[in-house]
């Protein structure tokens, strides 16, 4: 089994604003900051656990973080409650460069399928997978009477060192 965390793996949230006023507003990336993943290559299999009340905005200015940021614990994600999204492998396929994953994804309390397509390059594993939040019962963040919001599809993007 091997374990990684975010000093040697790399995990971002990528959000897109939309509406009138789109222009006075940041798409967002976002870094996890504490996570785990599990690897068994034997199996092969991988679990990830990830804590949604680490997630930090990048590339904004100061004053404009910490009430993002607090909005996306409070308001979308709601990390009192749900202050952990896990991931669960039930099949992963390998060919060469390219894996193929499927597994359940554990967020805002909801649980569904995903798959995604990993890339081997540069010595690195990286996939993206796109998620339509109210799938798993989450709101998209609004304000300014819905004339500033997050679109509803946000990319989430992983990257792994090549371990196996």
């Amino acid at each position: 089994m091997i374990s990684l965390d975010a000093s040697q793996a790399e995990c971002l949230v990528f959000t897109y604003k939309e509406g009138l006023l789109s222009a006075v507003a940041h798409d967002l990336e976002i870094r996890v900051g504490r996570f785990t993943v599990e690897i068994d290559p034997a199996a092969p299999s991988l679990r990830a656990r990830f804590d949604a009340r680490s997630l930090a905005v990048q590339r904004v200015p100061e004053r404009d973080k910490r009430t993002i940021e607090g909005h996306i614990a409070d308001d979308v994600l709601h990390t009192k409650r749900y202050p952990e999204i896990t991931f669960a492998s039930k099949r992963i396929t390998r060919d060469g460069d390219r894996a193929e994953v499927r597994g359940d994804l554990t967020l805002h309390g909801a649980t569904r399928e995903i798959a995604a397509t990993a890339h081997r390059k540069d010595g690195r594993w990286s996939t993206e997978v796109r998620l339509h939040q109210p799938d798993w019962g989450i709101k998209p963040f609004t304000a300014m009477l819905g004339t500033l919001r997050i679109q509803a599809v946000v990319t989430v993007r992983l990257i792994l060192p090549e371990i196996w």
